[in-house]
């Protein structure tokens, strides 16, 4: 590990070289169109060459793909058109062994309409998944407010006929 990034460097930040790396569009490994970690860990040698010291991973985690990945249904599994498990496990000893550190980024603030959680909220009204969410009923025949997403468009969905919306956002 370089010093730049050493534990005990509390500003390692300041020095570090750090690339994000969208996996599917990165290294596609298997010749089927799609990047995956396999080809990610096919080029640690040429990132550490470029005087990488951490790569930023965005999700790979199981998706329905309809945010680009951002939309996590289950954070235990890896999407399968990605690589799986021993993937990741060999792409973090690699990336280490190369002198690269690996952030994973963790999507958390919210998830995918076909993860459980939301599954759950939408069919158990007093489920404690309900909090998780933010569900408002609707103004005279449209949206609660007028919350803009960030892709276009309202931040929110219809979850319930005419009960109420879920922000998408």
């Amino acid at each position: 590990m370089s010093d730049a990034l050493s534990r005990n460097n509390q500003s390692w930040w300041k020095e570090a070289v750090i690339y994000q790396i969208y996996p599917k569009s990165f290294y596609d490994s298997n010749n089927d169109g799609i990047g995956d970690i396999r080809g990610i860990i096919e080029k640690l040698p040429y990132l550490r060459e470029l005087g990488i010291t951490m790569i930023w991973v965005s999700p790979f985690y199981k998706s329905p793909m309809a945010d680009n990945g951002y939309d996590i249904s289950d954070y235990y599994a890896i999407n399968p058109n990605l690589g799986n498990m021993p993937d990741i496990e060999t792409l973090i000893t690699r990336a280490s062994e190369s002198g690269i550190q690996v952030m994973i980024d963790l999507v958390v603030n919210h998830t995918s309409d076909e993860h459980p959680w939301f599954q759950k909220a939408l069919s158990e009204p007093e489920s404690k998944y309900r909090d998780y969410y933010i569900f408002r009923p609707g103004i005279e025949n449209t949206f609660p407010n007028n919350w803009r997403s960030i892709f276009g468009g309202s931040a929110w969905g219809k979850s319930e006929p005419r009960r109420s919306h879920h922000s998408t956002e």
